[in-house]
């Protein structure tokens, strides 16, 4: 009896049949009632196997748990419906508004795939090349799975610690206006930590802003603020994958498990159309491809060879003091007056942007000292793949 499952969504049966990618932790599956895609995907199994008094019975209890889980609510009704006739659509009662189904669906197939098709554990998210040591965690977000993955910065190697659902930008992702109801796609980081008690019941149990726009953001024109974590009204479990204005929203309980992990001012935030895995060893590869062309800027600087130096960068860097001839000529000044030039990189990140560019964004703490000029600021690059080299278009403070 598979007509309730092929109803849910077009495909869906095929989804739950076909061998799922091997989950985190060696193929472990997550059952328990604090994992409400857990719990779905129980239900779902026995739907597929039909055993629908089981199902009721999970679905029943999952409620007890998750009593505003829509979603459990309109498949406890399917589930009623199917005793006593076939069902033609998913969400059969004829009183269900037809956008709030589409809505229901949507979810639900998002959180079944995200749950039944993990990455492998050998594989982790291209952007994590490397987190500086007061950095314990990052945050990459899927808008088309609707997830939400938190690493551990395991010695330098990101090691998976959560996944969760979220909703997104009503309108899809790759915000470029203020107003455009889509999701920012870039390398962000939380700035704040708003608690309930400074917010309407509209986010929930708080929220936690991002840095967009971020530099390459104006650079390329993008506007817009108030892109935020944040959680879901009382009255409300979870609300679809496409229903924010902007925003990256987790269910309260989420959110709550979430909020341990995030440091203000330190954890990044990397927004993403599609997360893209790599192998530890060719992540390992890029890592140390782009640490070596880094370290040999830093040792050009040092050599007070400007035309080694200045070959590190793109005709078309800008940064908020002019271009890159305004760059150049500034070099050419500063150099001229020093007799010898230090510089050492601490506390470094370099996070890879996500979407079809091949940019890259790195932060560190920069140690300089030369003979009349000695400091230590918080810098941020941006380096920009050109013919097949990485050249920087963008630099300035953190």
């Amino acid at each position: 009896m598979h007509y309730l499952l092929a109803v849910l969504c077009k495909g869906f049966a095929l989804l739950l049949a076909c061998s799922p990618f091997l989950a985190f932790g060696a193929g472990e599956q997550r059952t328990s009632m604090s994992d409400p895609d857990a719990a779905l995907g129980a239900v779902f199994q026995d739907i597929e196997q039909s055993k629908l008094s089981s199902a009721l019975t999970k679905v029943d209890a999952l409620l007890v748990s998750y009593p505003n889980f829509r979603l459990a609510h309109l498949i406890r009704g399917d589930l009623l419906l199917a005793r006593t006739r076939p069902l033609a659509a998913f969400g059969s009662s004829p009183e269900a508004p037809a956008d709030k189904i589409a809505d229901l669906r949507e979810e639900a197939v998002a959180r079944l795939k995200a749950y039944r098709n993990r990455p492998p554990s050998n594989y982790v998210p291209r952007y994590l090349l490397q987190m500086e040591p007061e950095q314990k965690y990052a945050v990459v977000v899927d808008t088309q799975r609707a997830r939400l993955y938190i690493y551990q910065n395991d010695n330098g190697r990101p090691r998976f610690v959560a996944d969760y659902y979220i909703t997104h930008g009503k309108l899809g992702a790759e915000k470029a206006r203020e107003g455009d109801k889509r999701t920012p796609i870039g390398v962000y980081h939380v700035t704040a930590n708003l608690p309930r008690q400074k917010l309407s019941d509209f986010y929930g149990s708080g929220a936690f802003p991002i840095s967009y726009p971020n530099e390459w953001d104006r650079q390329q024109g993008r506007d817009g603020h108030g892109i935020w974590l944040h959680g879901t009204p009382s009255d409300t479990y979870s609300r679809p994958p496409h229903a924010s204005d902007g925003c990256v929203v987790l269910t309260n309980q989420d959110l709550n498990a979430l909020s341990p992990y995030l440091q203000v001012g330190l954890t990044p935030v990397i927004i993403s159309n599609t997360v893209e895995w790599l192998s530890l060893d060719d992540w390992a590869t890029e890592r140390t491809s782009l640490n070596r062309q880094i370290e040999s800027w830093r040792k050009d600087w040092e050599s007070r060879d400007l035309t080694r130096y200045l070959s590190h960068y793109s005709r078309q860097f800008r940064n908020n003091e002019g271009d890159y001839e305004r760059w150049a000529e500034q070099k050419r000044l500063v150099t001229a007056g020093k007799s010898w030039v230090k510089v050492e990189l601490g506390k470094m990140s370099v996070f890879r942007n996500p979407g079809k560019q091949d940019l890259v964004v790195v932060t560190f703490e920069q140690d300089y000292r030369s003979n009349n000029l000695s400091n230590v600021l918080k810098k941020r690059q941006y380096w920009l793949k050109e013919g097949g080299r990485w050249k920087i278009v963008y630099e300035g403070f953190a």
